[in-house]
């Protein structure tokens, strides 16, 4: 049978695992799989990745060229921009963006044009699992019927899967291997082909009943982050009009050991995940006839941050007798969470923005983004500038987006005449305090 073929090349580890996407979540997985013996083709349309992976540089501040050289060193890894070398996997694993358009929408353009170009090289025994955070109903509803137009049948000649990516980039503690690996497949052999391929690299797994409780599973994880982030938001801005310190508050709040799970307040939503996916179910849930309420209440409130926080600045200058007009401004920090080099839709793109419309002179810097690439929404041409006293000084305003542990926060409130602080990354510095505003 083709599934027997199939099973006994996984668990003697002769399955050519495909992972299209070599990305934050793809390349992860490309490590994984040839460190656990396996030949890995990695695809990809960027040819210049394709060219950096070939030399054994990386482009993702916690992969480090050592790792990459290693895996070159295997011979068991080869990345390539020709998508006609799907025929040669066993196995193909699907980690492309799924974004949102204009209008808040769905975008599944790039896992709909994978899912063609899978189509016209598919052929028995092989195993397709898509990683790309969805909507419930996409694996079903979209990916079966298109790979089924090769004439295959479904659960005998190939298998289909959904196992949601969970990956946290710079995490010290959690990584592709330990985290828990969810997933369903369209028919039992689907799901078991999927279990036994994760699990021969992966430590745990979790196997579900059908991929529309794969998808669901993932979108709950960052629905329940987006909701809860909403509510500190808002406790944050009715805070400051109540002269009330919303961080101590959590601090305290965390001391209780049930019932509680602290989250913290920030100057907008980023990353790929919390900002995108919870609008991914919204708009589902209209094609049921159902409103979600809390998903689109909590996204009102955390689309708002950047706005809060520029308003925030405005007032902070204003006390001091300066307009945002004119004004020197230095954004710290433009990735989307501490310490990494990953700056998917992160808020100090839109505060850059909102600033520069109000005239604000805006310069940024952060030590893990060297120069500013254009993404979907932004398009600035800038370099991050370096950190002295002289330029610290220069400025009328340093605003902290981003809390890199690398930022010397004493050294940067001493020579600042005025600090506007959205993550409380200067809640450590002692003196000067009266140069800190929190927002």
């Amino acid at each position: 049978m083709v599934k027997d073929k199939l099973q006994r090349k996984i668990e003697d580890r002769t399955a050519i695992i495909g992972v299209i996407g070599l990305g934050y979540v793809g390349l992860p997985l490309v490590l994984e799989f040839c460190q656990g013996g396996f030949p890995v083709l990695g695809f990809d349309l960027d040819a210049e990745k394709v060219e950096k992976l070939g030399r054994s540089k990386s482009y993702i501040k916690h992969i480090p060229d050592d790792s990459l050289k290693t895996l070159n060193d295997t011979g068991r890894f080869h990345a390539t921009t020709e998508f006609s070398r799907l025929t040669e996997c066993d196995a193909i694993i699907i980690c492309v963006p799924t974004p949102l358009n204009v209008n808040r929408e769905p975008d599944l353009s790039y896992v709909l044009s994978t899912a063609r170009q899978i189509r016209a090289t598919l052929r028995p025994g092989q195993l397709v699992s898509l990683e790309s955070t969805t909507w419930p109903g996409t694996t079903d509803e979209l990916l079966l019927p298109v790979l089924s137009e090769s004439g295959l049948k479904i659960g005998v000649d190939f298998f289909l899967a959904f196992s949601p990516e969970r990956e946290d980039p710079g995490n010290p503690e959690y990584g592709t291997r330990n985290i828990p690996k969810v997933l369903g497949g369209i028919t039992p052999a689907c799901a078991d082909l999927a279990e036994r391929l994760y699990a021969s690299v992966l430590d745990h797994i979790v196997k579900l009943s059908g991929t529309r409780e794969a998808e669901m599973t993932k979108l709950l994880e960052n629905i329940f982050r987006s909701v809860n982030i909403a509510l500190v938001n808002e406790l944050k801005m009715l805070s400051d009009r109540m002269n009330i310190d919303i961080w101590e508050v959590i601090e305290a709040a965390g001391t209780k050991p049930f019932g509680f799970m602290p989250f913290y307040p920030g100057p907008g939503l980023g990353g790929h995940c919390i900002p995108v996916d919870p609008f991914y179910l919204t708009w589902k849930a209209r094609e049921y006839g159902m409103s979600t309420r809390f998903i689109e209440l909590a996204g009102e409130i955390n689309n708002h941050m950047p706005e809060y926080v520029v308003g925030r600045t405005i007032q902070a200058l204003n006390e001091r007798r300066k307009s945002l007009k004119g004004a020197k401004v230095l954004v710290l920090g433009v990735a989307y969470k501490k310490d990494v080099d990953d700056m998917r839709e992160s808020p100090a793109l839109e505060l850059i923005e909102l600033l520069r419309e109000r005239g604000a002179k805006v310069e940024y810097n952060d030590p893990n983004i060297p120069k500013l690439p254009p993404t979907r929404k932004h398009k600035f041409d800038m370099r991050s500038k370096s950190l002295t006293e002289k330029r610290l000084a220069g400025m009328d305003v340093v605003l902290i987006t981003t809390g890199h542990s690398a930022y010397n926060y004493d050294f940067i409130v001493k020579n600042s005449p005025l600090v506007v602080d959205t993550r409380n990354a200067t809640k450590n510095v002692k003196r000067f305090r009266s140069r800190i505003v929190l927002a």
